[in-house]
C-alpha cells in the first residue's frame, strides 16, 4: 500500500468546534477551547500519522465576513485564513447542527466555490439535534454546494470521527510524511504557550477582556534539567482593562498563572516557573505592528 499525506483545512465559523474536533484528532491539546466565539487566532497545524497515512491539519480562526469584522486585525487574520485555502489538498467545512445556515456559512460557501478543492462537510454537535433536524439541514447544504462528503459527528463525544478520518484518507494524495510520527503539531513552544495563556483569561476574565488581551512569551529558559522558566506579558489595550485583569489584591493574574501552569506542565512535561506581567498597549488591534507579536506576516 503506498502512504498517503496531506495538508487538510479546517474552517467555519466562530464557536463550531473547529479547536475540540483538532484537539480530539490529535490526542493531545494545541488548540484554544472557549465557549466563547473568535477565540484562535494562530494558524494551529495538528499532525495525525497513521500506519497508511499522515494528515496536517490546520485549524483557522472563525470566520465572518469581511464587512463584520471589528479591527484590522481581525481582517486581517480572516483575509489570511481564506487565502490560505488555495495550498491545502482538502477542506473541511464545520458547521453547528444546532442553528439553521448562517450568513457567515453562505459568506464561507461562495468563497468555496473560487477554489477548486476537495471539501468536505461536517455537521458538528449532532448530540444535541433530532434525527428529522438532522435530515433538513443536510438537504439544505446539499443545495448550496456539491460537497465531495458529507459527515454528521460530535467532536466532543467522538461520533463519527473515525469515519471522518477514514474518508479523508481516501483523497489523499500519495507521498511520504511531511513530518516525524512522533509529532502532534509544528508550532513553536512560545505559541503554544501563550495560546494556553490565552485560554484561560477566556475561562476567567469577562465581556471584551478576552479579545483585547496580546500574550507575548519573552523569556523561554531551560534553568534546570526539569525546569523551565516562562515570563510572558499580558498588554491589553486600556488602563482599566489592566486592573481587571489583575484583580483586586492580584487575584485575578493569579488564578490564570496557577491554573495555566499547569495546563502548560501537562502539555510540555516537565515543571515550569511562570511569571506573567500585564502592561498597556493601547489599540494594538489596530496597529500593523501587532501582526508581527502573533506570527503573521505583513
Amino acid at each position: 500500500m503506498k502512504f498517503k499525506s496531506g495538508f487538510v483545512s479546517l474552517i467555519g465559523r466562530p464557536n463550531v468546534g473547529k479547536s475540540t474536533l483538532i484537539n480530539y484528532l490529535v490526542g493531545d491539546k494545541i488548540a484554544i477551547v472557549s465557549e466563547k466565539p473568535q477565540t484562535t487566532r494562530n494558524v494551529i497545524r495538528g499532525i495525525v500519522t497513521f500506519e497508511e497515512a499522515q494528515i496536517v491539519f490546520l485549524d483557522t480562526p472563525g470566520i465572518v465576513r469581511l464587512s463584520q469584522a471589528k479591527t484590522p486585525l481581525d481582517r486581517h487574520i480572516i483575509e489570511q485564513a481564506l487565502r490560505g485555502l488555495g495550498g491545502v489538498d482538502m477542506i473541511v467545512l464545520m458547521v453547528d447542527c444546532t442553528s439553521p445556515i448562517s450568513e457567515e456559512d453562505k459568506f464561507i460557501v461562495e468563497k468555496l466555490k473560487t477554489i477548486e478543492k476537495i471539501v468536505f462537510l461536517a455537521m458538528n454537535k449532532i448530540d444535541k439535534i433530532k434525527e428529522n433536524q438532522l435530515r433538513s439541514l443536510w438537504q439544505a447544504y446539499e443545495n448550496l454546494f456539491p460537497f465531495a462528503r458529507i459527515i454528521p459527528i460530535s467532536a466532543k463525544k467522538g461520533t463519527n470521527i473515525s469515519i471522518l478520518g477514514g474518508e479523508m484518507i481516501r483523497y489523499l494524495p500519495v507521498h511520504p510524511p511531511y513530518y516525524s510520527s512522533d509529532l502532534v503539531t509544528d508550532q513553536p513552544e512560545r505559541i503554544l504557550v501563550a495560546e494556553l495563556i490565552r485560554e484561560r483569561i477566556f475561562a476567567l476574565a469577562h465581556q471584551e477582556i478576552p479579545y483585547s488581551v496580546l500574550v507575548k512569551v519573552n523569556q523561554f529558559e531551560q534553568r534546570k534539567e526539569d525546569l523551565i522558566y516562562v515570563q510572558a506579558t499580558l498588554y491589553v489595550e486600556h488602563r482599566s482593562q489592566k486592573g481587571i485583569l489583575i484583580g483586586r489584591a492580584g487575584k485575578m493574574i493569579k488564578m490564570i498563572g496557577e491554573t495555566a501552569r499547569g495546563q502548560i506542565e501537562e502539555r510540555l512535561g516537565c515543571r515550569i516557573y511562570l511569571e506573567l506581567r500585564v502592561a498597556v498597549k493601547k489599540g494594538w488591534r489596530r496597529r500593523k505592528e501587532s501582526f508581527k507579536d502573533l506570527g503573521y506576516g505583513l
